[in-house]
């Protein structure tokens, strides 16, 4: 198969699971099977542009002309290839953790949650793989309007108005900023293609550059840059793998790789350098990474815990971005796949020990060790994945970050790096230690009526997946080169 087809394949496929869910919905045996089996072979698929890509081959493929200079079209870039290989092999997971957890937690509609997750990755790739702005956005608010309803999955009202700031923090920012900012690109540029180097020339306007950046990293809201981050916390009510969809496979990581791919392909690492505005948005990064992790250490809840997490980690992603430094981007763009398997593994443990243990504050989980020796094991890795130390991945996104702010001699940010990174040991490891080295009297004297032991791991299918994605977090130290590859390729 020609690699355009193969590119066709990768945007058609979740699609076509999404028809084979709906005619399958009544055997619920045979409907996961139809998600696993195509989220498998889009992973497959994927992987197969890898080499033609890295050789020059050019993969691209034009569907329709929607105004002159407006095109639906898609290409294969570095760094989309990274995030699309990322995204499609966190759905075999997912789907797999997902089969444990909507049974083993008796969740309804469990066909609309399969479904429009398959949509959900059907958005992704076509981000991942958009040539244009125009592309891009348009799939972006797909993205946003199928997860709508999977934050709202519970019905209640408490998901209800969480899935209100949800949406209009999303389509707030991205219809009063981003929007303006592709129609002042296009107005400036005249085009909206992505270009190594950039697309503005020397003469434009560093002011009106300037206020171009502040409406892009504004208007993507999905990179949760404070102050517009409520949403994430908010989404915080929808079962835990719409928690990891939100934060691992698409909604957040679809965010810091639009920022991170508008930072080098439409303004070019040279003309961040000479923007003005580039200097105070990375401080505004710098804060958004204190202050989140700050938030995150006051948290008892465990999702909520997680989810500032997420907004802190998102946080070093755009503060790589904006370095405008080859360090800096390669620090930025390994974090997305670092944090994904860290995060990811991180939520898969949060609904296990919610299945499993019925515990959902940091409080309750002392001695749970005992009962959960191997997801409790995964949050401590993917604790240590998260703060950036080995034997985990997280630790070469971490060193070339810092690099980054050592070749932009921006010290402050450089120590704030620091800082946070010991707020993360603060806020992640004590969980664990005290899982496993505390003892908790409740959970040691719960018997069933045959004496057997309450608490226990959670269903097979989602501990396999939170096992996997852990000891992805370890590969990644040691087999890192095939996404660095691509991320040098890219920048």
């Amino acid at each position: 198969m020609s690699s355009t087809n193969l590119l066709q394949l990768s945007l058609l496929l979740p699609l076509l699971a999404l028809v084979g869910i709906q005619f399958t919905a009544r055997r619920e045996n045979l409907r996961e099977s139809v998600s696993l089996v195509a989220a498998s072979a889009l992973f497959v698929v994927v992987a197969q542009l890898y080499q033609p890509l890295l050789a020059g081959q050019t993969i691209a493929v034009h569907w329709i002309d929607v105004l002159p200079g407006l095109a639906l079209a898609f290409r294969v870039e570095p760094l989309g290839l990274m995030f699309a290989l990322v995204a499609s092999f966190l759905w075999i997971i997912t789907t797999l953790y997902a089969i444990g957890y909507m049974r083993g937690h008796g969740e309804r509609n469990q066909t609309r949650f399969f479904s429009l997750f398959a949509l959900s990755i059907a958005a992704v790739m076509g981000i991942a793989f958009a040539e244009n702005l125009f592309t891009l956005f348009v799939f972006y608010e797909i993205l946003t309007l199928c997860t709508y309803p999977l934050v709202t999955h519970a019905g209640t009202d408490k998901a209800r108005q969480g899935g209100r700031v949800y949406l209009s923090i999303l389509l707030g920012t991205s219809v009063g900023f981003f929007l303006l900012a592709i129609v002042a690109t296009w107005l400036l540029a005249g085009t909206l293609s992505f270009q190594p180097g950039g697309i503005f020339s020397p003469e434009t306007s560093v002011a009106l550059l300037s206020v171009l950046l502040v409406l892009f990293v504004f208007g993507v809201g999905k990179a949760a840059i404070m102050p517009f981050h409520r949403w994430l916390p908010a989404a915080m009510v929808a079962p835990t793998p719409v928690s990891a969809l939100l934060h691992a496979v698409a909604v957040v990581k679809a965010g810091v790789f639009v920022l991170l791919k508008v930072c080098l392909l439409i303004f070019g690492i040279d003309t961040l350098k000479s923007i003005p505005a580039t200097e105070w948005l990375l401080y505004l990064a710098g804060a958004s990474i204190l202050l989140a992790s700050i938030v995150a250490l006051r948290q008892q809840n465990l999702k909520k815990r997680l989810a500032y997490s997420t907004v802190s980690q998102l946080g070093y992603i755009t503060l790589g971005a904006l370095l405008a430094t080859s360090a800096g981007m390669t620090g930025s763009a390994l974090h997305i796949v670092m944090h994904a398997f860290g995060k990811i593994t991180l939520f898969f443990c949060a609904g296990a020990i919610l299945v499993a243990a019925h515990k959902t504050e940091v409080g309750e989980l002392r001695g749970l060790g005992r009962q959960m020796p191997v997801t409790m094991t995964a949050f401590f890795v993917a604790s240590l994945c998260i703060i950036g130390i080995p034997p985990t991945g997280g630790t070469w996104s971490k060193w070339y970050l810092m690099l980054g702010t050592f070749e932009a001699e921006q010290w402050i940010l450089m120590a704030l790096l620091m800082v946070s990174s010991l707020l993360s040991i603060a806020y992640l490891l004590p969980i664990p230690l005290r899982a496993f080295f505390s003892r908790n009297p409740d959970l040691q004297n719960t018997p069933t009526s045959d004496g057997a032991t309450v608490i226990k791991e959670a269903p097979l299918p989602s501990l396999i997946a939170l096992g996997v994605t852990a000891a992805g977090c370890i590969y990644l130290l040691l087999f890192p080169n095939a996404f660095y590859q691509l991320i040098k390729a890219g920048i």
